[in-house]
């Protein structure tokens, strides 16, 4: 598995990253409608395009399997293909982003209690719980740092 910094965000991976992302959601987020994901998906073109640092983890094949974007120290996105769940490439992008940009906090939905579980085995712990999204939409967030940045 290679994980490789993207500079060029070229339709055609944008649009490979945004079926591996709706896969991802469809299957870790199940308290949303598949109506709110499709709705949530027009923004997610932009927001590949935006974040500051793009990191994509390939399969054997050189086909995009997973990603994270991140902003300045903080872990903005997180994705990973169903199929390829299970096989470490979490671990090591977190891992790949703490090193190489010193991540320390992430945003998780509260009703993704896999998501919080895995960055909990990663070092992070919830300092803060907001009862909407970033959007303002009903669904709870927990912001986490590495516990080596939370105040004790």
């Amino acid at each position: 598995m290679n994980i490789i910094r993207m500079e060029d965000r070229n339709p055609a991976l944008v649009e490979q990253l945004v079926r591996v992302w709706k896969a991802s959601v469809k299957e870790t987020h199940t308290f949303l409608s598949d109506e709110e994901i499709n709705r949530i998906q027009k923004y997610v073109s932009r927001a590949l395009t935006d974040i500051p640092h793009l990191m994509i983890a390939e399969n054997g094949s050189g086909i995009p399997c997973a990603f994270m974007g991140i902003n300045e120290q903080k872990l903005e996105m997180l994705f990973i293909a169903p199929e390829e769940r299970g096989r470490g490439l979490g671990k090591k992008l977190i891992e790949y982003g703490i090193r190489e940009f010193s991540i320390n906090e992430l945003g998780v939905n509260e009703q993704n209690p896999l998501a919080k579980g895995f960055y909990e085995h990663m070092g992070f712990q919830v300092y803060k719980r907001t009862e909407t999204d970033e959007q303002g939409r009903p669904y709870p967030v927990l912001y986490m740092r590495l516990s080596s940045c939370t105040p004790s």
